[in-house]
């Protein structure tokens, strides 16, 4: 095993991200030794790449047996070494998903159109889950229309906390090493809560079964200050780190709701994250790189926002959501999708700059599943490959959804002037400066007839203010 700081460094990777990644692999490595497997643990600052080379060379190795790892640029530089130096090289399948890449490629070569519900229903059918016979439970295979509820105006209300597990010794050990070495880097370390043992994630597991799966369904949506959980699992990282296998947590989610009679809806849109959207991200993934990497639709060209690392800006829904990633390394996928996404895209942010801090924020980030979300659906950067339109929306959202909006300086029915709300303008923008483009798009019709209903002197007005939003971007 290799704990190479380089990596933490190839993006600008947040305190928590790093330590959750070396805490989870020191635990990791101890279990092994303590299971007597032979393990050299090396420990650098070096490429992890070079570092492998390094180590091939002295133990004079003809061949490097190794399973598919989870980003194109590793494979791609491991691959390139090998053949530099004459070692074969052999990749063993990830046995750590529902779908292998070869399967996912198989069943995309026969689609006209790559889209995820003709995926989820597949693999629902053939492993067998929420299924009676050949026909889904409860005769409906979706239920997405009953998972969008906000939290009533009084608030959320009182919402059981995630587990906390208290960082042991290694733990504590990482996270001084991680504040020492690692001091420029974005985001904090008081508040790790993450699983770093196979068993802090099972508990963890059960801890959301019993506690926050209830609601996870209707709320899972949901935005509300001070509130950066919510009724969510937080188990995405323990998974990505395959400290738990996605069929031990399907099964669990299925069995444990069924139980306790939980609404159908929730289970579904549970098992509909896991089985089928995790899945095809990542087939789409393998079955795009590297073009995904490089794909920039729209040809945005503009840096990211500087207060996308600090959170200092006047939009009260940008604080809260980069004020919590910054805290915990976490923000639920509305959060991520349709307030820190969907204004890079208003805001015609490069995508591989979005993708760049997106991957270095988040502590459940690696690229296979980081990449395709975002340029792939938060920025539509692909061109639609697997999304049928742009996931974009004013401040009307946010204000639908949240209660962001209320103690904001900007006003999100205003689409222009001193008040406007920087996404209702930027939204409008988007729309008057694509709408050739959108007009040919049956999903957009709607979108599409609401801007044809704006005076073209009002639409001038926006178009003026959007440039100025555009030219101050990090005074908003």
């Amino acid at each position: 095993m290799i704990e190479s700081s380089h990596e933490a460094q190839t993006v600008w990777s947040h305190k928590a991200r790093i330590a959750l990644f070396f805490s989870a692999m020191r635990h990791f490595a101890d279990d092994i030794k303590s299971k007597a497997y032979p393990l050299e643990y090396i420990k650098t600052n070096d490429a992890l790449v070079e570092t492998l080379r390094v180590y091939l060379r002295t133990q004079g190795a003809t061949e490097l047996m190794a399973v598919e790892p989870g980003d194109y640029r590793v494979q791609q530089e491991i691959e390139q070494m090998c053949q530099a130096e004459k070692i074969v090289c052999t990749w063993l399948e990830d046995t750590h998903f529902y779908c292998t890449k070869k399967e996912f490629a198989a069943w995309a070569h026969q689609k006209k159109e790559l889209r995820l519900e003709f995926f989820y229903r597949m693999m629902r059918k053939k492993h067998n889950v929420l299924m009676e016979g050949d026909e889904p439970l409860g005769g409906r295979w979706n239920f997405d229309d009953e998972n969008r509820k906000p939290y009533s105006k009084k608030g959320p209300g009182l919402i059981p906390p995630p587990l906390f597990i208290e960082p042991d010794e290694i733990t504590q050990k990482v996270i001084q090493e991680v504040q020492e070495k690692f001091t420029d880097h974005p985001g904090e370390l008081d508040d790790f809560v993450w699983p770093v043992t196979r068993k802090d994630a099972l508990l963890a597991i059960d801890d959301f079964l019993q506690n926050r799966l209830i609601h996870f369904g209707e709320y899972q949506d949901a935005m509300w200050t001070q509130t950066p959980f919510g009724w969510h699992s937080l188990i995405s990282a323990a998974l990505n780190l395959k400290l738990i296998s996605p069929q031990e947590l399907v099964d669990k989610v299925v069995s444990e709701g069924l139980l306790q009679k939980i609404d159908l809806s929730t289970i579904e849109g549970y098992v509909r994250q896991v089985i089928g959207w995790r899945e095809f991200i990542r087939g789409m993934y393998f079955l795009d790189m590297p073009h995904m990497a490089q794909a920039n639709y729209f040809k945005n060209t503009r840096a990211l926002p500087k207060w996308y690392w600090t959170g200092q800006t006047k939009m009260a829904c940008m604080q809260d959501t980069v004020g919590q990633t910054l805290r915990y390394g976490y923000a639920h996928h509305i959060q991520r999708l349709m307030v820190l996404g969907n204004f890079a895209l208003l805001a015609e942010v490069m995508p591989q700059a979005v993708a760049d801090w997106f991957l270095a924020i988040y502590v459940d980030a690696v690229e296979w599943v980081e990449l395709p979300n975002v340029a792939g659906m938060a920025l539509f950067a692909n061109g639609g490959r697997f999304t049928s339109k742009p996931y974009i929306a004013s401040g009307a959202y946010i204000k639908r959804m949240s209660n962001y909006c209320g103690a904001c300086r900007y006003k999100s029915e205003q689409r222009y002037g001193d008040n406007a709300c920087p996404f209702t303008n930027l939204y409008w923008h988007f729309l008057i400066k694509n709408q050739q483009d959108f007009n040919k798009n049956p999903r957009m019709k709607l979108m599409m007839a609401n801007l044809n209903k704006i005076s073209e002197d009002e639409q001038k007005e926006i178009v003026l203010h959007a440039q100025s939003i555009l030219s101050h971007i990090d005074q908003i």
